[in-house]
């Protein structure tokens, strides 16, 4: 837990990619159940070309969400700023329909499934990729093997890994070096705390996805006191919240609203004292 009251802005990813903490998740701009086109395409390029300019330079999409569409609209918004930024993807799950995820695991869909997501995303390198979900009916080292292949050839810069626990990363270590895990993780959801410290520890990225949920709402009665305080709202509570609770962790909120997403990006400068922290941790 945290036991200071400075929160550093950045993190460095794999020891060498310096990032902003609060970055931007592009899964809401897709249609619904995560499938197909985001309804508003030009509004979806404004709100990621306005993350950029607000500074936000980690970005996180995958080549399930649409599935494919993501990865392109990613391309047509930010090409133009992929000197600046650090584009995260992720592969391992197929998709046969809205809110349908099935794992695939298996080296040659793994193999082929970078290669697509650097033709979507027209880059020479992922700077990170990471494993969606772990295959129960494929081993990880199975899994894994195109993926150090591709890291050998200069396709993949840094790995990464999703819901996933101590045992899982521990085994994947031993193929590829991992520098991140996403897992979910909120103020109300809190199955994985021994990730995030174990994470923590091991100098691995922590990135919680859905970091807002429905957690907030949830706890409105014992933010609320504290967001006023601040003259914040419950979201951004939530988000300074996680921003605190460890120096590793790296927040994706997503939106498809640019006014949410200025609202998120303030939680930046929002630092809760400990006893605010606390009192939220309980």
């Amino acid at each position: 837990m945290s036991t200071e009251n400075a929160v550093k802005p950045t993190y460095k990813l794999g020891g060498d990619l310096e990032i902003n903490r609060l970055g931007y998740g592009g899964m809401q701009l897709t249609g619904e159940g995560v499938w197909g086109e985001v309804a508003d395409r030009e509004n979806a390029i404004k709100v990621l070309q306005a993350a950029v300019a607000a500074g936000v330079n980690f970005l996180d999409t995958a080549d399930a969400y649409g599935p494919h569409t993501n990865e392109v609209l990613f391309h047509d918004a930010l090409k133009n700023e992929y000197d600046k930024i650090v584009i995260a993807t992720k592969g391992g799950l197929t998709r046969t329909g809205p809110g349908v995820w099935v794992p695939n695991g298996k080296p040659e869909y793994i193999a082929q499934a970078i290669e697509d997501s650097l033709q979507r995303l027209q880059l020479k390198q992922i700077q990170l990729w990471q494993l969606h979900r772990v295959d129960p009916n494929v081993p990880i080292e199975e899994t894994l093997a195109p993926v150090a292949d591709a890291v050998k050839a200069g396709k993949i810069k840094h790995i990464g890994l999703s819901e996933v626990g101590i045992e899982e990363i521990e085994r994947a270590q031993k193929i590829v070096q991992i520098v991140s895990v996403q897992n979910l993780y909120n103020l109300s959801e809190r199955k994985w705390e021994n990730i995030v410290d174990y994470t923590e520890k091991n100098n691995i990225a922590f990135i919680p996805w859905f970091p807002l949920a429905s957690g907030p709402e949830k706890l409105k009665d014992k933010i609320m006191h504290i967001a006023e305080a601040h003259k914040a709202t419950i979201s951004q509570i939530a988000l300074a919240w996680l921003l605190k609770r460890a120096a590793n962790i790296l927040l994706i909120p997503g939106t498809k609203s640019l006014h949410h997403l200025q609202d998120n990006l303030k939680a930046a400068n929002i630092v809760l004292t400990e006893e605010e922290f606390e009192t939220l941790s309980k």
